[in-house]
């Protein structure tokens, strides 16, 4: 005969056991829960600086416009030649270099800029050379609107992306992202209007743009790089 009497106590430990392994993976289920929203935060912390420094360079398309070629071009080419100095250093450890470098990016870079096998430009150093090039290659309109819709509309489409992005529509590329790319550089234009034409030409510039956002790994081109160019060439040579 089963001891019905005697077993009773070995199932109220066994349950009390179970409640409390129960507990455990609860607990553990929102401390998971806990760092990875403490993780997301970081992240778009991150994102967030490094995009108010991205937008901190809005002084090159005001400079573009309203500041003589002559003068603008030397100044362009100073900054940049030190940026690459500074990476270089920074990439061959010399100290001067690293503390200097570290001090001014650091916490702004992506884990893949900080750990590279092979020396990089990073890319404040592409929106010099697209500056450079808009300067040059184009007109003082086109070059300023240009570069606008690159700092602005890229920092859009980051912002909007990690933040409320849900729609994948290509890798880690959202539909809410492209669209808040898309519209910002429309927005832009209209802006821009006293000073340039808007048209279905700069809807279709506004449009190359954001495919070249999107499809930045295919193009195999920084986007600090390629937004701007393709987007002035549209505008200019179509």
């Amino acid at each position: 005969m089963w001891n019905f009497k005697y077993q009773r106590p070995d199932y109220q430990r066994v349950f009390k056991l179970v409640r409390r392994r129960l507990s455990w993976e609860e607990q553990r289920q929102r401390v998971d829960l806990l760092y990875q929203q403490l993780s997301k935060d970081k992240a778009f912390r991150k994102e967030l600086m490094r995009k108010a420094i991205h937008l901190s360079s809005l002084w090159i398309p005001a400079a573009i416009y309203f500041m003589p070629k002559i003068v603008l071009v030397p100044i362009l080419l100073v900054i940049l030649i030190g940026n690459v100095v500074l990476e270089y250093g920074n990439y061959k450890k010399y100290p001067w270099a690293r503390k200097s470098f570290g001090a001014l990016f650091f916490r702004t870079l992506r884990n893949k800029e900080t750990s590279r096998e092979h020396f990089q430009f990073t890319g404040a150093i592409y929106v010099l050379f697209s500056s450079l090039l808009c300067l040059c290659f184009f007109s003082k309109e086109i070059g300023a609107i240009a570069l606008t819709v690159m700092l602005v509309s890229d920092s859009a489409a980051a912002l909007v992306g990690r933040s409320i992005g849900k729609i994948k529509i290509y890798k880690n590329k959202t539909l809410e992202g492209t669209l808040a790319f898309f519209l910002s550089a429309v927005v832009i234009n209209l802006l821009f209007w006293p000073i340039y034409p808007f048209g279905w030409l700069s809807v279709l510039a506004c449009l190359v743009a954001t495919l070249v956002e999107v499809f930045e790994d295919k193009i195999e081109i920084d986007d600090n790089l390629a937004i701007p160019i393709f987007f002035a060439a549209v505008l200019a040579w179509v």
